[in-house]
Parts: structure tokens; sequence; C-alpha cells
């Protein structure tokens, strides 16, 4: 067997590999022999079928097998010997394409390698971290936002007409064409006028009752309502005010702080602290990683596999494509050419990809099964109700996985740089901090 460079440019390498008759014909024959001893033919005892019998019965399928398995074990020899790691699937051609039995065996193999990287001194990476303090005025922002909450408000009875955000209680009976259909009764129903809990336009004819007024409130189920005998169909509910109530906001005290299992009010207090903090925590570390990097971006330098690059710009402009035309939800649109700009995107996402990876590896990174049955588990609760389908999904989808694992990953290879890196942290306001997330997003 024969390999042969054909190309070196750059990551860009191309070999010829020859494989000799003689060495397929060597390789059939090893498989002949030893298939033999089982092989059962009508005429001859088990293990007894003459050789050339057993050529001309499967030698065929042999040697394609023979073929497939002798370039497959020449290219891993040669990647063993070379060192290097293809950035995508080997392209790999037969050049005789009249091959028949007897010639030799020609194949064309071309693919990017992945660069050599060298290593990075993270001691010399100076970031800045920001570090948010929840004051009171932030706490006290987020007990009310907590006491207006629908778990908190309370409802007191009034005699003035019932407006947007009141309580109504009611008795109501739909029809439609003049028939009662199921679950379109109740009596003593408390509705809140603009929860959107009912069907449009219903809450909207609770507007200015007041108790023992009698309404009919016409209406129309969706096109796409859940019930499809009522779907698209119009609908009469005869209505009966038996209360009008307007929301009362509770004290921030004590019993508020039960409602959301706290002890007491100063309980409550620490718990939103906590919180906030947990929350100002994750979005300076995204701004800190964002600058990581950028760092890390300007600093190291290398070869980019152009396949990689190529595929991931018109994995950009694909997505923003379908951004733009949010109506298109297949593949059935004219052919998206991506731009300078993502491509420029592209180079920065495959440098840093492969430079994170690179380090991850070297680092000896490992997401444990813990972190990713914690990763499924958190990714299945966005299913209530088929959470088994769900696992069952996983398990059975490689690539998923894959998907789940990458960005676990990448944190833990940006924790490790995080560790070595000069980081300083920087105490600064909240609307500080709320600035520079902006700024990520919009970037």
């Amino acid at each position: 067997m024969q390999v042969t460079e054909t190309l070196n440019e750059g990551l860009k390498r191309g070999y010829a590999i020859t494989v000799t008759a003689t060495e397929l014909d060597a390789k059939v024959e090893e498989k002949l022999k030893e298939a033999q001893p089982t092989v059962e033919m009508k005429g001859f005892r088990k293990g007894k079928v003459p050789m050339a019998l057993l050529r001309k019965q499967f030698g065929q399928r042999l040697m394609g097998e023979s073929m497939q398995e002798s370039i497959d074990g020449a290219l891993t020899k040669h990647l063993e010997d070379s060192g290097d790691r293809p950035a995508a699937q080997p392209e790999m051609k037969m050049t005789n394409e009249d091959w028949k039995e007897g010639d030799d065996v020609n194949v064309e193999v071309a693919y990017e390698k992945l660069p050599e990287i060298d290593d990075v001194d993270f001691a010399k990476i100076k970031l800045e971290r920001m570090v948010v303090k929840a004051d009171d005025e932030s706490v006290k922002e987020a007990l009310d936002n907590l006491a207006e909450s629908p778990q908190a408000v309370t409802y007191e009875t009034k005699k003035t007409q019932a407006k947007k955000d009141d309580q109504v209680v009611l008795d109501f009976v739909g029809k439609v064409d003049g028939e009662a259909f199921e679950g379109g009764a109740a009596e003593d129903y408390p509705l809140v006028i603009g929860s959107n809990s009912f069907i449009p336009g219903f809450e909207d004819g609770l507007l200015k009752v007041k108790a023992g007024d009698e309404k009919d409130i016409e209406v129309t189920f969706p096109e796409d309502y859940q019930a499809e005998n009522l779907a698209g169909k119009k609908a009469v509910f005869s209505c009966t005010i038996k209360e009008v109530k307007g929301p009362k906001k509770p004290k921030l005290d004590d019993e508020l702080a039960k409602k959301f299992g706290a002890d007491d009010l100063d309980a409550l207090k620490a718990q939103i602290t906590e919180r906030l903090e947990a929350e100002y925590t994750g979005a300076s570390r995204a701004v800190a990683k964002r600058g990581l990097l950028d760092a890390l971006d300007k600093k190291v330098k290398f070869d980019l596999p152009v396949s990689l690059v190529e595929a991931e710009a018109g994995q950009i402009a694909h997505q923003l494509w379908h951004e733009e035309n949010p109506d298109v939800e297949g593949h059935d649109h004219p052919e998206i050419e991506p731009t300078k700009e993502h491509t420029k995107l592209a180079e920065r996402r495959v440098k840093l990809g492969l430079l994170l990876a690179d380090i991850g590896q070297k680092a000896e990174v490992k997401v444990t099964d813990q972190e990713m049955t914690q990763a499924i588990m958190n990714q299945a609760r966005q299913y209530p109700g088929q959470e088994r389908q769900f696992f069952e999904f996983v398990q059975q989808n490689a690539q998923f996985r894959q998907q789940l694992q990458a960005p676990l990953f990448e944190d833990k290879v940006v924790d490790h740089i995080f560790e070595q890196a000069d980081v300083k942290d920087k105490e600064v306001r909240k609307d500080d901090l709320q600035k520079a997330v902006e700024k990520l997003e919009e970037e």
C-alpha cells in the first residue's frame, strides 16, 4: 500500500492512496479462510467447501469490504503517524472508476487539518468584573412587584362598576346555535378582567357590569381552539353577576412573606437579596466572558479551516434570514449567500470555538455525568407531562446530547481561564451593569 502527498497548502492536505491488486487479493483470501470453517453449502460438509467455490460465491462482496477496510486503514494510519486532525470528514474519491478485479485501487483523499494552537499565558490577560450589591431600593422594588402579583393580591367587594383588574364573581352558561355545550357553564366563578384566561372578547364584555346585572356576551371561538367542535364558532354566554370586587394591595408584612414560603418579612427580604445578587452575578459573568473572548480574539492568531468558516457563515446567514422572514417556516426559499459581515462573525466563532476546545483538551476539562444529567433535567422541565418522552429522545439522539454538552464545556473552560487571568472586581451601580448587558445584546 502506498500513500503519496499531493497537496500541502496551509491547512489543506491531499493524498493519493494506492492499494495493490496483490494486497486486495491477499485480504480477500484471509477473509475466506477465516469464514471457511463455518460455511455450509449443499453437497459439502460444514467447513469443507472448496476455496475456489467460496471465492466464486462470496469473493465479490468480500472484495468490496477489503477495499474499504484497506483504504480506511491506510488513512487511519496516516493520521496517527502525522498527528493530523481533520476539521471535517475527509473527502475520498476513487480515481480509476473503470476498475476491474485484478487492478490496483487508486483513491484521492483531501481534508483540512485543524491548526496547531500555541499555549496562551492567561496571567497576562487583564479583565474587569462588575460587582453589584442588592441595595434597599432594589429589594423594595422586588417586594412591591411580589405584592402586586396574583398570588398576593386580595379582593374586596365594591359597589361601583367593574373595570380592568377587578374580579367579577358570576354564573354563566354558554350556548352555540342555542345549545349548551360541555364545559361552557359555571357557578360563582371568580374572573379577573384583563387576566386573558377566557376566550377573546369575554372579559371585555364584563366591563362596567355591577352586582345583580344579567348580560349576554357574544364571542367567537378562535379558529385554532383546542376543542374542534367549537373552533371558529360563534357563542353566546348568559351571565349573572353575583359580585364585583376591587384589588387590594397587601401590606408588606410577615403575612405577605408567609404567602411566598418565608417565615417572616426579614427572611423574605434576605431571599430576595440573595436572588437579586445571583442575577447580578450571572449578568456580570456574561459581560466578563465577552471581555475575555474579545481579549483572546485579539491575542491569539492561527490559520482557520476554510470549510468550517464557510459552513458557519452559511448557517449564520440562514438563521438571520429566517429571523427577518418569520413567515417562512420551511427551507423552500432562494439560496442565501453569506455577506462579508456573516463571514467575519463566522471567523470569530470558529476561531474562539477551536481555541476553547484546545484549551479545554490541554487542561483535561470534562463535563461530568452529574452535570449532564442536571442539564437534561433542566431541559425536560420545559415539557411538562412529556418528561419521559424527552428523556428517551435524549438517549437516542447523540447530536442533541452534544448540543447540551457544548455550552457546559465552554463555561467550564472559561472558568478555568478566569482562575488564572488577572481579574479585578469593580463595584458598580445596577444601572451600569444593565447598560453593559444591553450593549452585549446589541452586538
